[in-house]
């Protein structure tokens, strides 16, 4: 026996997106796919980043990149703005709408553990939080973003 934690791990995964996405998009939000989120966590905890720095930090080339920020600029979600010491690039931050989005993500990830600890009890979701926790570092951290 042995093994199924990683597909369990997949399929909570899946279910957790589905939920927020079905309800983001019931509270405004419809034009935001997933790989809109690996932007949003990156762009929130940075400040702001390149085209080139998304790209690498999605393991996409620049094009896909660019393309993908043309996408959220023109649903509002990001702007571009001139680089500080880079009179050549632009730097992608995020919008009101953009954090607004990202409130929201929060706030529904809260109401599904909150669920969750109804369903196993608080000790367990402490239990698994940690659990969770110490295999992220042991595995040295990895960043958040699609498999491609």
């Amino acid at each position: 026996m042995g093994g199924e934690i990683p597909g369990l791990l997949g399929m909570a995964f899946h279910a957790v997106m589905e939920e927020v996405h079905t309800r983001l998009a019931e509270e405004g939000f419809s034009d935001v796919r997933p790989a809109h989120g690996f932007v949003f966590q990156y762009l929130s905890v940075r400040g702001g980043a390149t085209a080139v720095e998304l790209g690498e930090h999605l393991g996409v080339t620049k094009q896909a990149a660019v393309q993908l920020v043309d996408e959220l600029d023109k649903r509002g979600y990001v702007d571009r703005r001139p680089h500080p010491g880079d009179r050549r690039a632009r730097v992608v931050v995020l919008t009101p709408r953009g954090w607004a989005c990202i409130e929201r993500v929060v706030a529904l990830w809260a109401d599904i553990e909150h669920r969750w600890a109804t369903l196993v009890g608080p000790e367990k979701l402490t239990t698994l939080r940690e659990s969770l926790s110490a295999f992220v570092v042991e595995a040295g951290s990895p960043p958040i973003r699609p498999l491609w």
